[in-house]
């Protein structure tokens, strides 16, 4: 059996060489350079726009703008973005845009022999510009009377809302012994993808408009280029090479429209050449959205037993200047503001805010962390109050199987939050694995150096200990017609009863998660064929039906479901004596809810993962510098299809909840961000991570899942930034409600503690 056993993945051998073909790669010596102008304005209407002294320039083959877009709108989720900023536009959207709303919206589009013709074409490109109020965060932007969006948010930049109202809350307060109440911060992180936004852009030999492009969701990039240029579907093909990291940042648009009208246009004037662009550091970290940042408010209260008796909690997302994916990261983060817990009695209100600051947009986790750092900060701040354990009250209030969720509905079957918690309270009480580390997983106090030239003093050294855990959709949510495709060729002597070898078609994107290997060892199982039997074609519009986006935890999940079924009818086929034997199948999961919008009523999700996390840490009450010793990361995935692409993941989420939780502090003023570049961006390199991290992997079936699998790749990112603060507090007795934890932060806090 493939599934269950972790082969080598079918790109490593690629990636390890540097053969694997990203799309930076694929740009021939023949293509043109295409340059994306930003307008460097986070608020400023345009008055006059002048591109003839760029086009004149030596080496520039054109520059495009507002009035070459037959349909100057895209978004996800919401159109209401413009491709470009501009004075003309072909009246096919109703959509103004002659207003920069960000300092990276598009204002042209330059396409050159080279890319230094670009770039001094770019800079020749004349722009007026009237300023506008800059509404730089949510406190600014709910205070204006100024809006960035009249055209969708007549009334307040607070454009987007939703509700909960659960239970009787008078009653819940009146059972409370104890209440606590805090407002919580959070930061924005960035996705600093390996490669930058990159693509190349051509018109195939079928005279399709073809990008080869990084992304998430090859069909959605295709139907949203098709609706900017005003073709139908079938004349755009997208294909994924590889892909240089994605964690949701990649569902959004960068390059892909321009690329294709570039090609299109220059068609029409009888130049058929590719059209390729690389952005540089700076232009992506400025140039593509952030996790959001904001705030929760939250207060709760529980009876002496540690039973929770209420929750209140109000959510604010910073969506930045345009919507992005936020109404969809602002309905995860409203349910998980309630734990993994069984709340009788909760009003939740959460509301995204449009501001003239860096959009904001998907990020693993998708809401979940922002939510979990006040929801569990919240649980353990009860569990000092009442002097209760902080794992013995997660056991009491844990959601299980025939809980009502916060939107009161029965949760899906299959909820192994108690099981999970229980792993991991057990498995952080043994010593860890590496003898270097004491059982309380601190090493000597010597060998605690932040700076190397200025050894700790032992005295200033405090240790604790924290726990946190958490659950994340698997999937769509709140009605969305969630779905996937994937088809399978059988193939053989027609007089065989057994296939020789099989074909494994799907759209789904290799972000870097390993998931192509995870279909092949899926597919394998499915039709009985030893794995290097099964022949693949992956990635690309053409060849393979709608895969649904690489995120929400959802691709494994969805695709191995797709592939079951495609084996079920390529083996129908194939007992029918056809050769090849073809099996086509969309899968479509149980459906989900919107929320109501009075109450929140809704069945928001079909299926769930489970996680909880226990951290050691070392701080040095001198500096502020805190080391993590300990993390014990404990998973349900249902069932590893592959056990160490999935202590991979788990891996990977902890070191990238460890950077979004110590160091990455990105910093915005104005509506411009400050720090662009990776050298004062700070993440996490070799010597910054855990000293131990323990994957705890468990495998209790999802009823619904592929060979009982649950999505598993967000889950570890979600807890851990409440874990640390919660360990924080159990050396120094000071309780941080904000973070990245970086050591100013730590020593302000400390030192306000004090006073």
């Amino acid at each position: 059996m493939s599934v269950g056993s972790s082969p080598i993945r079918i790109d490593a051998a690629a990636k390890l060489t540097g053969k694997a073909q990203y799309p930076s790669d694929r740009i021939g010596v023949d293509a043109l350079w295409a340059m994306a102008v930003f307008t460097d304005q986070p608020h400023a209407r345009l008055v006059s726009l002048n591109l003839d002294p760029a086009r004149r320039l030596d080496g520039v083959v054109d520059v495009f703008g507002s009035a070459d877009v037959p349909v100057n709108e895209f978004g996800l989720t919401m159109a209401d973005h413009p491709v470009f900023v501009g004075l003309e536009h072909s009246g096919r959207s109703a959509l103004p845009c002659d207003v920069s709303r960000w300092e990276a919206d598009r204002l042209a589009l330059v396409v050159a022999e080279t890319p230094e013709a670009a770039r001094a074409a770019a800079a020749a490109i004349e722009a007026e510009w009237v300023p506008l109020p800059v509404l730089a965060n949510i406190d600014e932007s709910l205070a204006s009377q100024t809006l960035i969006h009249p055209e969708n948010a007549k009334d307040s930049n607070a454009y987007y809302s939703l509700r909960i109202r659960k239970g009787d809350m008078a009653a819940g307060w009146a059972a409370a012994d104890v209440v606590v109440e805090s407002t919580y911060e959070f930061p924005y992180q960035e996705h600093a993808y390996l490669q930058p936004e990159a693509g190349l852009a051509y018109i195939d030999s079928q005279g399709r408009v073809t990008v080869e492009v990084a992304g998430q969701w090859a069909h959605e990039d295709q139907e949203q280029i098709a609706h900017a240029l005003d073709l139908p579907a079938e004349r755009v093909r997208v294909i994924y090479p590889a892909v240089g990291g994605a964690f949701g940042g990649r569902e959004d648009i960068s390059v892909q429209i321009v690329l294709a009208l570039a090609v299109l246009r220059l068609q029409k004037r009888g130049i058929n050449r590719p059209v390729a662009t690389v952005w540089s550091r700076e232009e992506s970290i400025v140039g593509h959205g952030k996790r959001h940042r904001g705030r929760i408010k939250a207060r709760w209260g529980a009876s002496r037993d540690g039973l929770v008796t209420a929750v209140s909690s109000t959510a604010w997302l910073d969506a930045g200047a345009y919507n992005f994916t936020s109404n969809k990261v602002l309905g995860n983060c409203h349910l998980h503001q309630a734990g993994p817990y069984e709340i009788p009695n909760a009003e939740i209100d959460s509301i995204a805010v449009y501001t003239s600051a860096t959009p904001a947009g998907a990020f693993r986790g998708f809401g979940a962390p922002q939510a979990a750092f006040a929801a569990e900060s919240q649980i353990n701040k009860l569990a000092e109050a009442l002097g209760i354990d902080p794992v013995e009250i997660r056991r009491i209030n844990s959601l299980r199987d025939s809980s009502i969720g916060i939107t009161q509905t029965l949760m899906p079957e299959g909820v192994t939050m108690p099981e999970v918690i229980d792993r991991c309270a057990s498995a952080a009480a043994a010593p860890p694995p590496d003898s270097a580390v004491s059982a309380a997983g601190v090493s000597a106090a010597k060998d605690f150096s932040p700076l190397l030239s200025l050894p700790a003093q032992p005295e200033a050294l405090r240790q604790g200990r924290g726990f946190a855990c958490s659950f994340k959709n698997v999937g769509f949510s709140f009605g969305f017609p969630e779905r996937c495709e994937a088809e399978i060729v059988l193939h053989g002597d027609p007089d065989s009863e057994t296939p020789e070898w099989a074909e494994l078609f799907h759209a789904g994107a290799e972000v870097g998660q390993g998931t192509h290997t995870a279909m092949l060892q899926m597919a394998a199982d499915a039709t009985g064929l030893p794995i290097e039997r099964i022949k693949h074609r992956f990635s690309d519009t053409a060849s393979s039906g709608d895969s649904g986006s690489a995120s929400a935890s959802r691709l494994t999940w969805m695709s191995g479901n797709a592939i079951l079924g495609a084996a079920e009818e390529a083996e129908k086929a194939w007992r029918d004596n056809q050769r090849p034997a073809v099996g086509r199948f969309r899968f479509i999961p149980p459906p989900t809810e919107a929320l109501d919008p009075n109450d929140g009523y809704c069945m928001p999700n079909f299926s769930y993962g489970y996680v909880a996390q226990h951290v050691e840490l070392t701080v040095d009450t001198e500096t502020g510098h805190i080391r993590v010793d300990r993390v014990v990361s404990t998973h349900d995935v249902g069932r590893a299809i592959n056990p160490q692409l999935v202590v991979g993941q788990i891996e990977g989420a902890v070191i990238q909840a460890h950077g979004y939780a110590l160091s990455e502090d990105l910093r915005s003023d104005g509506g411009r961000l400050q720090n662009m570049r990776l050298s004062t961006y700070l993440m996490p390199g070799i010597g910054d991570i855990p000293t131990n991290v323990e994957s705890v992997v468990l495998e209790l079936a999802d009823p619904l899942g592929p060979w009982g699998a649950r999505g598993m790749a967000e889950m570890g990112m979600i807890p851990y930034a409440p874990a640390i603060a919660a360990a924080l507090h159990d050396a120094t007795g000071v309780w941080f409600d904000s973070f990245p934890l970086t050591p100013d932060r730590v020593l302000a806090g400390l030192h306000k503690a004090a006073s």
